[in-house]
């Protein structure tokens, strides 16, 4: 049984048909077909119900989808054991955030890309939650705080969030020295979201209301610094504006709730030593990097820049 045919055969039933499958896979809708017809063949079975309304798993597919799938990993893990160390192959599909991902995280993939030839990486750059069983990814990196659900998830980091405002709106318009007092001003935010800050050990959530809204934190920075109204960013994506003075601290006796970064992945019980290498690339990147220390604002924008 060919190992292509099952790995088709299981992108298709994650996919939800043949056409969506071919885009993941990024080789054409007949190659699918073809894949798919050769491997119902040699098992004598029908394994997708092909309707005028789409496809569906049949019964008997269904089932052979969960054993394909098992087949395809104890396959992976054994390619794996075998490798030379350090030698990567196969596909890796990887979820990244918009807003840090071409300016942060896109060398760090790019380089293990240069490191590993044989490793095809593909890479999806959106700021909404992707779906990586149904999508068909194999993790993604997650900024901020996580949710709850069935996925498993590596911490490799911390994000600091900072309250930041430009000179020319503070100037107008003042500037808030309790999160109570955020509820008088113009904040920026991406939907409805609610901003936690720490009074000691105590969590002060405040919902804060506004007429700007993106749901990119790249574009409400630029927001920001044109004087739209308030933000609350992670420092690293403000850090080359608070260095510059586009944008300045505020409420500073009030931290944001720091959040975490973290490669999250499918249920499983063991992650592919490709996830591994993004893993232990990630945690040497935010142990290092100045734009996600702790005190990240007070290297980027110095002394001089600070309102408190």
């Amino acid at each position: 049984m060919d190992l292509e045919e099952l790995q088709t055969f299981i992108e298709i039933a994650d996919a939800g048909g043949v056409s969506p499958a071919a885009r993941r896979l990024g080789v054409s809708k007949s190659i699918v077909s073809r894949r798919l017809i050769r491997l119902e063949t040699e098992l004598g079975i029908q394994l997708l119900s092909r309707t005028t309304r789409g496809a569906a798993l049949t019964e008997a597919g269904m089932v052979f989808r969960d054993y394909a799938a098992r087949a395809c990993a104890e396959i992976d893990v054994a390619k794996e054991t075998i490798l030379p160390d350090g030698d990567l192959r196969g596909r890796l599909r990887i979820a990244v955030p918009l807003s840090f991902g071409p300016t942060h995280l896109a060398p760090l993939i790019t380089e293990m890309a240069r490191r590993h030839p044989n490793l095809h990486i593909h890479t999806c750059y959106s700021d909404r939650v992707v779906d990586l069983i149904t999508e068909g990814y194999d993790c993604a990196i997650r900024l901020g705080y996580l949710q709850d659900s069935n996925l498993l998830a590596r911490r490799v980091g911390s994000v600091y969030g900072i309250l930041v405002a430009s000179p020319e709106y503070i100037k107008i318009h003042g500037a808030p020295e309790t999160p109570d007092e955020l509820l008088n001003h113009q904040a920026l935010m991406q939907g409805t979201e609610s901003w936690q800050f720490m009074d000691g050990d105590k969590i002060i959530t405040v919902r804060p209301q506004g007429r700007f809204k993106a749901d990119n934190g790249t574009a409400l920075a630029v927001s920001a610094a044109a004087g739209l109204g308030i933000g609350m960013l992670p420092t690293g994506l403000v850090y080359d504006y608070l260095a510059s003075g586009a944008l300045v601290p505020i409420m500073t006796r009030y931290p944001v709730r720091a959040g975490g970064a973290y490669v999250v992945r499918p249920p499983g019980q063991h992650p592919a030593r490709k996830v591994r290498v993004l893993t232990e690339v990630l945690l040497e990147y935010f142990e290092n990097a100045p734009h996600f220390a702790s005190n990240a604002a007070e290297i980027a924008c110095k002394t001089e820049h600070y309102t408190e």
